[in-house]
């Protein structure tokens, strides 16, 4: 028995599929929906190529939705300076406008506007990085460590095994004297 999914269904599933954060995969997604992953994987690939019929009241993809525009946590220091110094000398309105057209809100171009101006221009995912680069360079030290540690500690233990049958075999210094 196959299940029949309706457009509309389709174009929600695509546009949920589409704007998903990197660490959720497309599979528990399809999941989620009750769908097979080929069968989301299919409805994206017909979305791109613009294969889905308009439903009455809802309107297609767009084609910047189909292209996956990044989220704004997800766009690079160097857009967000140039939308910040272009809403620079617009009014509010004109602003929201801009915001509409990028997929953004307001309130993420004064954000911006703040992290540029502290100095804060790192993303969250750039600080992520370097934030997982120095742990492990980090945990490769103390792993090194670790290691030089353990092969002194087997070496003192053989040590002490070698003393203890030297000593059973010729006897205790303290003994000979006597």
């Amino acid at each position: 028995m196959s299940i029949r999914f309706t457009q509309s269904f389709k174009i929600q599933a695509v546009e949920k599929a589409l704007s998903r954060s990197k660490e959720t995969k497309l599979k528990q997604i399809a999941e989620s929906l009750g769908v097979g992953y080929s069968t989301l994987e299919r409805w994206i690939v017909q979305s791109r190529n613009q294969q889905f019929e308009p439903v009455a009241g809802q309107a297609l993809l767009s084609p910047s939705i189909m292209t996956q525009e990044k989220r704004p946590q997800d766009w690079s220091i160097e857009k967000r300076l140039n939308l910040v110094i272009t809403c620079a000398s617009l009014d509010a309105e004109s602003i929201s406008e801009l915001c509409r057209k990028n997929g953004l809100y307001p309130h993420h171009i004064k954000q911006w506007k703040l992290d540029i101006v502290n100095g804060n221009t790192m993303n969250k995912s750039d600080k992520k990085q370097a934030e997982m680069k120095v742990l492990r360079h980090e945990n490769k030290a103390l792993k090194k460590e670790l290691n030089r540690k353990e092969k002194a500690l087997a070496e003192t233990a053989a040590l002490l095994v070698l003393q203890k049958k030297v000593n059973l075999i010729w006897g205790n210094g303290e003994d000979n004297s006597q």
